[in-house]
């Protein structure tokens, strides 16, 4: 039983033991599997004196772009940097549609001048050049926002890997709420605890971490200053406080409470005030997210004999109106579908289904195609969609340990964030705005 199939049968009252263990500290690296269908041919070169700066800057871009399934990096071998002007049959020989060029100076006061250009090899011209001057420890975040300016620049969306993901480790029974760049790289400790820490779950502006803690004996719900590290209880009433999610304009919760009974659904200010229960039922209502307009609820609840995903209008309960409205059932596929997740733009669910084994699946809102399995692996929980929408991060079992995957969501290109004897659990992927 995994870490959110655990949550479920917290708020169903049978406890949350048996965490899987894992040594201290996550050091990632990438492996990338699948082809997608329509790929960007690219080339990206070696960073003029990137071996300098102790960050392998063009191999972090590249990563970065691969994993978004949009790019295919072709024969890049060459000296060149920003100041270069490319052999351009060369490169077309390469079959190249464009190529990246760069170089990492150090400063007299120790920060680096990273510089990059990108060019379109097809019409022989330049398309976009940036210097981003840094400090040595945010190098990897400059080589991050490259990728980012890199997949604007050539496909008009916006890029994500220069934001965060925060994830849950286990060492000699001590708990590890950790934040980390997209990749799983760097990062920082938000919370240790000898009890568990789960359901990580990001504010809309990136500066607060709401998640459950056990610090106390039982599963309280806390909010979490990322900067600062001051927290505090938000929900710790009778019975099991869990399953937080916040309102998209910030200041509220809708969490599970299990102190008039059943694990009901309510809503919460951020100060642990103005209770309101938005569920009414005899069944265990949990696991919710709010649709990015705010006027309406996922949430998993197993009033019709099994656990399914349903979906609650919230009517003018969100500005102190009446009660929410009756919800309606939105996944059918299967008798036991969790963990929902809504895309940024709402027109997509991502849940977690029970077959053969416990499988990512992805399906659009408006049925215009049936749910489709996006992993390959058989015990998969807490899906997280990246804030362009693009990508989903999750968490299975993979060669014996607890990894990190993320996917497109076609299910073409899967990443794993393979650590170094690890187990990493509940990732959550931040929103932009770092």
């Amino acid at each position: 039983m995994t870490l959110s199939r655990r949550q479920f049968a917290l708020n169903a009252g049978l406890g949350a033991a048996g965490l899987a263990g894992s040594p201290a500290f996550a050091q990632f690296r990438v492996e990338i599997t699948g082809v997608g269908a329509t790929q960007l041919p690219l080339a990206i070169t070696r960073f003029r004196d990137e071996d300098r700066s102790g960050v392998a800057l063009s191999a972090i871009v590249r990563a970065d772009l691969e994993r978004s399934g949009l790019f295919r990096v072709v024969d890049s071998a060459g000296a060149l940097d920003e100041r270069s002007q490319p052999a351009w049959p060369d490169w077309r020989g390469r079959g190249a549609d464009s190529l990246l060029a760069g170089s990492a100076t150090k400063l007299a006061d120790g920060r680096f001048d990273v510089r990059f250009k990108l060019w379109d090899v097809v019409k022989a011209e330049e398309r976009t050049s940036q210097s981003l001057v840094v400090a040595a420890a945010d190098l990897r975040l400059a080589a991050h926002r490259i990728a980012d300016l890199v997949q604007e620049a050539l496909t008009g969306e916006r890029g994500v890997y220069a934001t965060r993901i925060a994830y849950v480790t286990r060492a000699a029974n001590r708990y590890t709420l950790r934040i980390t760049d997209a990749d799983g790289e760097g990062g920082q400790v938000a919370l240790a605890s000898p009890q568990p820490i789960i359901s990580p779950a990001w504010s809309p502006d990136g500066r607060q971490l709401a998640y459950v803690s056990f610090h106390s004996g039982k599963a309280v719900v806390m909010v979490q200053n990322v900067s600062t590290g001051e927290y505090r209880a938000v929900a710790s009433f009778k019975g099991s406080n869990s399953a937080p999610a916040w309102s998209p304009d910030g200041r509220r919760l809708a969490v599970t409470l299990s102190r008039d009974g059943l694990a009901q659904l309510y809503l919460i200010d951020l100060q642990g005030d103005s209770l309101r229960r938005l569920t009414q039922s005899s069944a265990i209502d949990t696991e919710a997210t709010f649709a990015p307009d705010g006027q309406s609820l996922y949430f998993v609840s197993d009033r019709g004999g099994g656990p399914q995903v349903y979906r609650m209008p919230l009517g003018g309960v969100m500005n102190g109106g009446g009660p929410a409205t009756s919800a309606e059932r939105v996944t059918f596929n299967g008798a036991y579908n969790i963990s929902p997740a809504v895309s940024p733009d709402g027109r997509t669910l991502a849940y977690v289904t029970r077959g053969s084994g416990y499988r990512v699946m992805v399906m659009p809102l408006d049925g215009s195609a049936p749910p489709l399995a996006v992993s390959d692996t058989n015990d998969d929980e807490s899906p997280s969609f990246a804030p362009n929408g693009r990508l989903l991060i999750y968490a299975t079992r993979s060669q014996g340990r607890d990894v990190l995957m993320t996917t497109t969501l076609d299910g073409r290109i899967r990443t794993r964030l393979l650590s170094s004897g690890v187990d990493v659990r509940e990732p959550a992927w931040g929103p932009f705005g770092r």
